[in-house]
């Protein structure tokens, strides 16, 4: 939506404020959480660059750039302002430490470590049709972002994801074009080297990828470790923040998982939610009273090969965002 609008002075400015950044609030928290990798601090940014707006509203001029252009500019310096102040946030796996060699270790809690967060399809509405399509959301993608310095974050997503000219990029980042290119092809680089190319950040969603998930779920609840074999890639990743402790390889996955049968008991529910457009199970575990407790959230990547990765997260805010009971009844309830 590119419409330009006339700023109305007086009591109505509020109103007419509301009514014209109002379109634009999903797919400004989904920019916001594609440079910060949080969902909590792309709600705190989103509200700081409508407070921004809103305070520079009477000098917005629609004859020199669309309000939704106008708006990305102030999400996108509140957000490089923001990350001067902040941590980048990994995954196990972006550590720097090796997958482990036994899936029967003790497991290190990284409390300490300010996590990536998947953010809830539901929160993202009708934008997220257009923008997942291109992965930007994807964990993998979002994932990648986190090593590369704030600018050339916000380089690679005006240009690659919101398609901006070079120039308008630089107008808006205070560059020249010269350094946007440059700044555009190092974080090409960066990810090429962290194994993130063309095709994984603009791949679609595939629908079919679900019936895989079907399948996990069906294999897990059963307690069937010879079904989910069959479902996995040869190089799977499992990883579990807070826990440092991350996994590469079918039997190494299988392994934890029996360890989670042994530790958890052999009763779960698996309920299909949505994030970062990728398919999500919150996992239920069986509660004395014969009811589920919620344990965790996992994130899939899945490819024509099998499931690739599960990247498990076990945090009460989350659960929150995703709006998880925290129990669910069981047969006799």
């Amino acid at each position: 939506m590119e419409d330009r609008v006339a700023t109305p002075t007086g009591e109505d400015s509020a109103a007419d404020f509301t009514v014209q950044t109002d379109p634009f609030r999903r797919e400004l928290l989904a920019h916001c959480y594609r440079m910060l990798g949080s969902v909590h601090d792309a709600e705190d940014l989103l509200q700081e660059t409508l407070l921004r707006a809103w305070r520079a509203y009477d000098r917005y001029d629609p004859s020199r750039s669309a309000l939704r252009t106008w708006l990305y500019r102030i999400a996108t310096n509140a957000c490089l302002t923001a990350l001067e102040q902040r941590s980048r946030r990994p995954l196990p796996s972006g550590l720097g430490a090796p997958p482990g060699e036994d899936a029967g270790e003790p497991l290190l809690r990284g409390e300490e470590v300010p996590w990536l967060q998947p953010i809830p399809d539901a929160m993202l509405g009708d934008p997220a049709g257009v923008l997942l399509s291109r992965g930007s959301l994807r964990l993998a993608f979002v994932a990648a972002m986190q090593f590369l310095p704030a600018r050339q974050r916000a380089v690679l997503v005006l240009r690659e994801v919101l398609d901006w000219p070079a120039a308008e990029v630089g107008e808006a980042l205070g560059m020249s074009t010269a350094a946007v290119n440059s700044a555009l092809q190092r974080a090409r680089a960066r990810l090429g080297e962290l194994g993130l190319g063309e095709d994984q950040i603009h791949e679609p969603a595939d629908p079919g990828h679900r019936a895989q998930i079907e399948r996990y779920v069906v294999a897990f609840e059963n307690a069937d470790l010879a079904a989910l074999e069959k479902l996995l890639t040869e190089d799977c990743v499992l990883e579990m923040p807070p826990f440092v402790n991350w996994y590469r390889g079918r039997e190494s996955y299988l392994v934890f998982i029996a360890r989670v049968y042994t530790l958890r008991g052999t009763h779960w529910r698996l309920v299909p939610t949505g994030a970062n457009g990728q398919p999500a199970l919150a996992a239920y575990t069986r509660a004395e009273d014969g009811g589920y407790s919620l344990h965790t959230l996992q994130v899939f990547t899945v490819t024509e090969a099998g499931i690739s990765r599960n990247t498990v997260f076990q945090d009460q805010e989350l659960f929150g965002y995703f709006g998880l009971p925290e129990r669910i009844p069981g047969a006799g309830d």
